[in-house]
Formats: structure tokens, sequence, C-alpha cells
């Protein structure tokens, strides 16, 4: 169940990560922030990035093998990075409809998939 649990928060973490590292963009393009000074936008980008941290560090409490869970640092890492991207493409494709998805970023997930393989071998 800790499994579950941590993989749910990685999601839930990189939605929120996602947000603050490129909302940001998309909020200056519909014209709602494109006036901000610098620091506003970094204020508004860190006050969504505390959302992601509240479930980053408990999704790494709960699923390393030293606190009872089921996954080595190294496997978090890399579950973190899959589910990073795989977030990252869907909200990029919602939120920026020009972005396209190629060839080159499926085989690049393919890489990413092979990678959780191996680390998990």
């Amino acid at each position: 169940m800790s499994a579950l649990y941590t993989i749910l928060l990685l999601i839930t973490s990189n939605v929120f990560m996602t947000l603050a590292w490129y909302g940001h963009l998309k909020l200056n393009e519909t014209g709602v922030s494109s006036n901000w000074p610098l620091f506003g936008v970094i204020l508004f980008s860190w006050t969504i990035a505390f959302f992601e941290y509240c479930c980053q560090v408990p999704a790494n409490r709960i699923g390393f093998v030293g606190n009872g869970g089921p996954f080595s640092l190294m496997q978090l890492k890399v579950i973190q990075e899959v589910v990073s991207l795989v977030v990252f493409c869907i909200i990029a494709n919602l939120l920026f409809q020009g972005q396209q998805l190629h060839w080159n970023h499926f085989a690049a997930l393919i890489c990413l998939v092979l990678a959780v393989y191996f680390v998990f071998k």
C-alpha cells in the first residue's frame, strides 16, 4: 500500500511542480502576469512549489526502504523522473497546445521506462 501512496503523492507533487515551474509562462501568455515584476512571478511560483514539497517529502519518506517503504533511493529517483516527464507532457499539451510531441520525445520516454526496468533489476 505504501508503494501506491508513494506513486500518488509523486504524481500530485509533479502536477504542482510543473505548474510552479511553467504555469507562470501561461499566465504571461494570457496577459494575467505580463506586468508582474520578476519577484512577483518568483513568489507566485514558490507559493505553488510549497504544495509540491508538501507531497514530495512525504512520498519519499513513505516510499523509502529505510523507513519501511518498498523503494531504494535510486528507485525513488528514477520513478520521480518518469512521473515528472509524463506529468509534464500531459500538462504541456493541455496548457501549451502549440507544443507537439514528436518521435524523439516518445523515444526518450521509452528510454526512461527502460531505466525504470533496469533500476528495479
